[in-house]
């Protein structure tokens, strides 16, 4: 990328000389002070060479990019003749703006067909997080009460009553996934909800009528049917694809009878197909899912658990860790293989407790202004588990500091494996994963979280701080 030029097409683009009254660079844009707002070609700007984007504010702000606009910035003030400054639209962007913006910088960059469509695939599961954190967490407690009471509450109707509440949510979730799989991809959400309900196991459903005490067979597996063998995966499917067969097929009906035919038909096409089609292969994936997890988890043991923690990152950065959001609903569902304890969050977890002691490595040895005050705001969010500010405003845009604070985590998701630390729920993480973690596990959890801030502080100590770098980005 060629910055001089780059410099001498905004000088001429923002009309000349003449017209600039300041140029400076916060952390990802160039800001420039105009005369005259209309001499600048803002279509003009945003098809030149490594912008990203123009935002028209007291200073006309042209996006870079970390780093990158510096090196435009120490090319541009020699054409204008004017020194480098804080432009004239107040003080620097505090770091949840600094994060936000590198975050959207990022998603732009791996804004591709396979990233859209597992945000699709998160959509699904994230309206549901209430309902599965509340949930799961009472499962988790009342587990606990029942163990350490000997059942002495079961026969206690306000206790029964809560018991309840997060029994119906796993119980029912396979509607509440087709619903939202149907909206989510354009359909009618009751549609959707109708396949899912073909996943939940009622005596009362008449696929699983007996005549004479033989049950109905199915063609092709000439074995009777499992609501619950698909699971969530299936209902997941089936959603979506009930809501691609009703925009096909009213595409072709005649107005006249679209309301009534059109999802009678989608009912009775796409439940057949469900049937025959989708439940079996909900079931086979869902027994990969748990046999590559039962894999990394059983026989790889801490080296599956280091890879998971280091690796994850990564995936969050490329838009890849939206996978796995139904793969948490299904780890936590009590009807599930692992009786609704999620062994792979806690290690996940560990991945925040990286960046946390990373970014007090960088506190402890950079000289950069900026960058401390970067981190010293981002830590104590980090600590208590939200960690987007660290990771886009310090870590990531530094590259190396980003790749031996992910090297750091590995070491907590290893003790995370190691204990065998399991979650009763989703949603939380960092301090607060205290609350969601199974009972009696807390003290591991807090040793695996202070091995994963340690891991990424030595690594980032000793191979991660380039100062030079970091001028580059943040400024001198």
């Amino acid at each position: 990328m060629n910055y001089k030029q780059i410099s001498e097409q905004l000088l001429t683009l923002l009309g000349g000389k003449a017209n600039i009254t300041s140029n400076a660079a916060c952390m990802t844009r160039l800001r420039v002070g105009l005369r005259d707002t209309s001499k600048a070609d803002i279509e003009g700007i945003k098809k030149v060479e490594g912008v990203l984007g123009v935002v028209e504010s007291d200073t006309l702000q042209i996006v870079f990019g970390p780093g990158k606009v510096n090196k435009v910035l120490d090319e541009f003030y020699k054409l204008t003749g004017l020194a480098k400054g804080q432009a004239e639209n107040g003080p620097e962007p505090d770091i949840n703006e600094v994060a936000r913006e590198n975050k959207e910088l990022q998603k732009s960059k791996y804004d591709k067909p396979l990233q859209r469509f597992l945000k699709k695939i998160s959509n699904i599961f994230v309206a549901l997080l209430p309902g599965i954190i509340a949930a799961g967490l009472i499962n988790g407690i009342c587990n606990v009460i029942n163990f350490s009471t000997d059942g002495a509450l079961l026969g206690v109707w306000w206790y029964q009553c809560i018991r309840t509440m997060g029994w119906a949510m796993f119980a029912f979730l396979p509607v509440l996934v087709g619903f939202n799989a149907a909206k989510e991809f354009g359909g009618s959400g009751v549609l959707g909800a109708i396949a899912g309900a073909m996943f939940i196991a009622n005596p009362a459903m008449p696929l699983l009528t007996k005549i004479n005490d033989v049950p109905i067979l199915l063609p092709i597996t000439n074995a009777a049917f499992n609501p619950a063998a698909g699971g969530l995966l299936a209902a997941l499917i089936a959603g979506a694809f009930f809501s691609f067969l009703e925009k096909n097929i009213r595409k072709h009906m005649p107005d006249l009878i679209d309301t009534f035919i059109s999802p009678l038909l989608v009912l009775i096409i796409g439940g057949i197909i469900a049937l025959l089609v989708i439940q079996p292969v909900g079931a086979a994936l869902t027994k990969v899912i748990f046999a590559v997890l039962s894999f990394a988890y059983e026989k790889l043991g801490i080296v599956g658990g280091y890879i998971l923690s280091a690796g994850f990152l990564p995936l969050v950065a490329v838009g890849l860790h939206q996978a796995l959001t139904p793969i948490h609903s299904l780890l936590n569902d009590p009807a599930g293989a692992t009786k609704g304890i999620n062994y792979l969050l806690p290690i996940l977890m560990m991945a925040g407790g990286g960046q946390v002691g990373a970014g007090i490595a960088l506190y402890v040895k950079t000289k950069n202004v900026k960058l401390k005050r970067y981190i010293r705001d981002s830590i104590p969010v980090g600590i208590l588990g939200i960690g987007e500010p660290m990771m886009y405003a310090v870590t990531l845009p530094l590259g190396r500091s980003f790749i031996t604070a992910c090297i750091g985590a590995g070491f907590g998701g290893a003790i995370a494996a190691l204990m065998r630390l399991g979650t009763v729920s989703q949603g939380v993480s960092g301090l607060f994963g205290l609350l969601i973690v199974q009972p009696g596990q807390q003290m591991g959890y807090i040793i695996s979280m202070l091995v994963a801030y340690a891991g990424g502080f030595v690594v980032t100590y000793f191979f991660g701080v380039d100062e030079d770098r970091i001028n580059e980005v943040y400024g001198k």
